[in-house]
């Protein structure tokens, strides 16, 4: 009989909302508690195929947290796998580092959780010996590669590596424990079970290296569709692998073209298509749209004007599309280039104008990035990073605003002013 194990990491229970948790309060609770409804499927998913084991290649858990609420829900999961006899293999990545819940919890004799030195753990199931090494690092920092750690494989058994580990490196992440996808191959294991990396990966070769990505998006920036990894072990000591759906809001991002609309309703019915298109294109059970509005439209000065009125009219369409949710509404629409050309001499022109040379300014631009900071500093921790989080997202952020605003106040002067 084959030897099946589910490969998963990163799913950062319970990691913190910004700026989403402003502005919706529904959606908010929907994505807040979406890592834990994927961890939920990812253990169903094991009791359904009657895995032998589960693999959790770190990040479990999201940073310092100390709610007894998680402790009792990781409890219960666990729980489930050991009544069903699933052993559970898991390694500590950076965040599980800093976790107090990690060093308190008290897990079934099912579950190893590898230490800060290498081990390796045979099981024997369906006639095969499948050896898995793994070690932990107890602190958020690793600045080395930890591969020369790892023991040899074990002869007559398939080894399965388990690390936590930021390969040649990957932009958003930082270095963690580097190696190189070569190295894993020649160490002689059959697989590599890997974490850290949120975009899956898969590296085959002298062995397969699957990076299983994060099983459930937390932003935007984390959008499509997110899974784990059920890997089978053959008689024949083959390793096949299957991607299998696991998250529960699926982040995405769709243009809407508004070129030629001269109808409020024409732009409804257009953002209206796009939502449903995306609704029917997304197999998560929901869709967390990133709406973004371009085009060159005599509509522009009035979308920029009652942008409040148009993100309730696309919210609106998305309850109606079912389990859908606009998370953000951004617009990049313009007039049409005659209205512009025949504009030129109109003094609302001229103010825009002045106003974008005033904002392009060195002692304009400094003084709105003290302004900036100054908000920043007032705010809690877990709001900070709305305008980026270093020095140069923070200057393209003050790019689309000081651009913005610009263009606001041209939109309410030229359609007439607020309603």
């Amino acid at each position: 009989m084959p030897f099946r194990f589910v490969h998963t990491a990163d799913i950062h229970l319970d990691s913190p909302l910004r700026s989403l948790a402003l502005r919706n309060g529904d959606l908010a609770e929907l994505v807040g508690d979406a890592s834990r409804q994927a961890f939920v499927s990812i253990v169903d998913l094991c009791l359904a195929e009657r895995v032998d084991a589960l693999v959790i290649a770190g990040d479990l858990y999201d940073g310092d947290q100390t709610s007894m609420k998680t402790a009792r829900f990781l409890a219960s999961q666990m729980t489930r796998l050991h009544q069903a006899g699933i052993r559970v293999f898991k390694i500590r990545g950076n965040h599980d580092a800093l976790s107090r819940i990690s060093k308190q919890l008290v897990f079934p004799e099912t579950v190893t959780i590898f230490g800060g030195r290498s081990q390796s753990v045979l099981q024997t199931a369906g006639g095969l010996d499948v050896m898995f090494h793994g070690l932990s690092f107890a602190s958020p920092k690793a600045p080395d590669s930890l591969l020369p750690k790892y023991s040899a494989a074990r002869e007559g058994a398939v080894n399965v590596g388990i690390m936590h580990t930021s390969l040649a490196g990957s932009p958003g992440h930082d270095v963690y424990a580097p190696c190189s996808v070569a190295d894993l191959h020649s160490h002689g294991f059959d697989y590599w079970a890997l974490g850290h990396i949120h975009v899956r990966q898969v590296h085959p070769g002298a062995s397969i290296v699957v990076m299983p990505g994060i099983p459930q998006g937390r932003d935007i920036n984390e959008a499509a569709e997110k899974s784990v990894t059920l890997v089978t072990i053959r008689d024949d000591r083959t390793v096949e692998i299957e991607e299998r759906l696991t998250s529960i809001a699926q982040f995405e991002r769709v243009n809407v073209d508004l070129t030629e609309t001269v109808e409020w309703s024409e732009v409804v019915g257009r953002v209206r298509s796009a939502l449903e298109d995306v609704r029917a294109s997304v197999r998560s059970r929901h869709a967390v749209v990133r709406l973004s509005l371009t085009g060159a439209s005599p509509l522009s000065w009035a979308l920029i004007r009652d942008r409040d009125l148009l993100l309730a009219e696309a919210e609106q369409v998305a309850e109606h599309t079912g389990d859908t949710w606009v998370e953000m509404l951004e617009l990049n629409v313009s007039p049409p280039a005659a209205e512009t050309s025949e504009g030129a001499a109109d003094p609302i022109f001229e103010l825009a104008q002045s106003m974008r040379a005033d904002a392009g300014s060195e002692a304009f631009r400094a003084e709105a990035r003290a302004l900036v900071q100054k908000m920043i500093a007032d705010l809690p921790p877990d709001g900070r990073d709305f305008a980026g989080k270093d020095e140069a997202e923070l200057e393209l952020f003050l790019d689309r605003a000081l651009a913005n605003g610009a263009d606001l106040v041209t939109a309410r002067l030229k359609a007439g002013g607020s309603q």
